[in-house]
């Protein structure tokens, strides 16, 4: 599925509100603003993410051309822009860790933090466990190279214990809900509103990502994009309207939940108990080493479990060019 923004202004009026809106090209590099009405970014996009909020934030006048894919996957986001499909698009740190082997084209330009207390570890209601060793043996589900199948192996190392010591289960989230709910799974580690739901059906919270998850989600760019003048142009605009609309969703969590109900065909009320259980709000921060380091801890748990074939240094991944714009 595609959607299409058009833009609506002159060129000219793009260079001064680029300005206004803070991109602070200095003298000399003026230059490097070059996108145009005729200038189209590509951009990939989940059902429920920030992209359906630009026009509430007041950010949706787009002075090029945005045309969004929906994708239901991080991973397929990568593949997108690996394929030269897509110019721009945002997943977890774990998708990108894997595109290193094959050399794809993309690079991480930008780091948007949020939750982690939506990552969790789910027990049914009437379990006996209480401690994650306790799961030893035991069916536990997870959704395989997401930040499900990290946080997992976290819990597991934690407790000297690997996949090895379980019946670990590779599940869809809806499938995942579908086997927990009908008892097939002793535990089941998933992300997002299913919990919200399954908790309301009587399970248990016996972890959260909270202390093992980083809570950064990386903006990925073509390096083909990065390279073009009009393409950079205009991903520095959007990263700017992307972190007006994060700070829109932290002030209007109620306009927020709603809009998200009427896309999902979810309840409010699973989105409002989301909102409550957050640890942080939503914000767009430039590349900085720490985000490099946390990204690089996952990648080296994947190979300490036999994930990856060998290890990764994901410094490679990155590109700090858009940081004078996000600073």
């Amino acid at each position: 599925m595609t959607r299409q923004y058009r833009p609506k202004r002159s060129r000219r009026h793009f260079l001064q509100a680029g300005i206004g809106l803070g991109l602070g090209f200095a003298a000399g590099s003026l230059k490097a603003a070059t996108a145009t009405p005729e200038t189209l970014l590509r951009v990939a996009a989940y059902k429920g993410d920030t992209s359906v909020f630009y026009q509430a934030a007041g950010a949706a006048d787009f002075p090029y051309r945005v045309d969004y894919a929906e994708f239901s996957g991080g991973n397929l986001i990568v593949e997108a822009i690996a394929g030269g499909s897509i110019d721009l698009g945002n997943m977890s740190e774990i998708p990108p860790i894997f595109s290193v082997q094959s050399g794809a084209p993309l690079k991480l330009i930008a780091v948007e933090r949020g939750d982690v207390n939506n990552q969790v570890l789910l027990v049914p209601q009437q379990s006996r466990i209480r401690d994650v060793a306790q799961l030893k043996g035991l069916r536990v589900g997870y959704v395989r190279s997401t930040t499900s199948h990290y946080l997992l192996l976290r819990f597991l190392q934690e407790k000297g214990l690997s996949f090895a010591d379980i019946q670990a289960v590779s599940l869809s989230p809806q499938d995942g809900l579908a086997a927990f709910q009908s008892g097939q799974l002793d535990a089941w580690v998933i992300y997002g509103p299913l919990i919200q739901l399954a908790r309301k059906q009587g399970a248990r919270t016996l972890k959260t990502g909270l202390g093992y998850l980083s809570g950064n989600y990386l903006l990925a760019a073509h390096t083909k994009a990065i390279a073009d003048p009009a393409k950079h142009a205009a991903i520095s605009d959007y990263l700017l309207r992307e972190r007006k609309v994060c700070a829109w969703i932290s002030r209007s969590p109620d306009a927020y939940a709603s809009k998200l109900a009427q896309i999902t065909g979810l309840p409010k009320w699973l989105f409002e108990e989301q909102i409550k259980l957050e640890n942080q709000p939503r914000t767009l921060v430039a590349v900085d080493d720490a985000a490099i380091r946390s990204q690089q801890q996952v990648a080296d748990v994947f190979y300490e479990h036999k994930v990856l074939e060998r290890r990764i240094d994901v410094s490679s991944l990155w590109d700090r060019s858009f940081n004078n714009v996000l600073s």
